[in-house]
């Protein structure tokens, strides 16, 4: 017994699907720079935060203590009391070192060149200079943007 084939009519035709496609396709092609151009402006931002909150515990760990961390000390001295520092009443951060939103840790320099200390991030390159998501993130001037 055959029974005959019946045309579906709920179905899509090749042709419409490939249609739709190359339509999700256009969109997401002018929709996605844009938004993976606001993921290194962010990243630049959060870097930035990041730096003007271990600002904020410097002081008040130089406020207790009555100078900056030296180079060798680091930011780890906002966690851990390093020896000599008798007046030492951290921690001074509420979670461990973050690293920079590239994954690198910061450079922490005290004496600074530009300051008491200077707080650097490099950016995606993790090397000196650059611009867009390779521009520095320092303590001592404003990022762009």
């Amino acid at each position: 017994m055959n029974i005959p084939a019946r045309p579906n009519p709920r179905g899509f035709t090749l042709v419409e699907i490939l249609v739709v496609i190359i339509i999700i396709g256009l969109l997401a092609a002018l929709v996605g720079p844009r938004l993976f151009g606001k993921v290194g402006t962010a990243k630049l931002k959060t870097a930035k935060a990041q730096i003007e909150l271990f600002g904020t515990a410097l002081d008040a760990l130089r406020l207790d203590v009555g100078r900056y961390p030296t180079s060798e000390e680091g930011l780890k001295a906002l966690r851990e009391k390093p020896s000599g520092m008798e007046n030492w009443k951290g921690p001074y951060l509420p979670k461990e070192i973050p690293v920079d939103p590239w994954g690198k840790p910061y450079v922490y320099k005290s004496p600074g060149e530009h300051g008491d200390y200077d707080l650097i991030s490099y950016g995606l390159d993790g090397t000196p200079g650059g611009e867009g998501e390779n521009e520095d993130v320092v303590n001592w001037k404003d990022i762009k943007g």
